[in-house]
């Protein structure tokens, strides 16, 4: 029996190492593209939730300016009512 040449194992070399550069492209690639999808997802998630913090402050601040227009309301009775008593003590 006689060994293969060297030319041929040069080319079957070769083409064991092109084989592996495809798969290891197309493996590359596969990950590319699920990095690409986990960004855009994360991204749309991102953008959902900015969405509803906005939407949550927009409500928290109308909350806030209600409040504050009820303090100033019941400030107002307080101060009325102590002026009332006031002149009861006073009379």
């Amino acid at each position: 029996m006689s060994s293969p040449a060297p030319e041929q194992d040069s080319l079957f070399d070769l083409e064991e190492r092109i084989r592996r550069t495809v798969d290891l492209v197309a493996s590359l690639r596969a990950e590319r593209d699920a990095a690409l999808a986990e960004r855009d997802q994360a991204r749309q998630e991102l953008k959902q939730a900015s969405a509803a913090a906005g939407s949550e402050i927009q409500k928290l601040r109308q909350e806030l300016e209600e409040l504050r227009g009820e303090r100033k309301q019941v400030r107002t009775r307080i101060e009325k009512l102590l002026g009332q008593m006031d002149l009861l003590s006073g009379s």
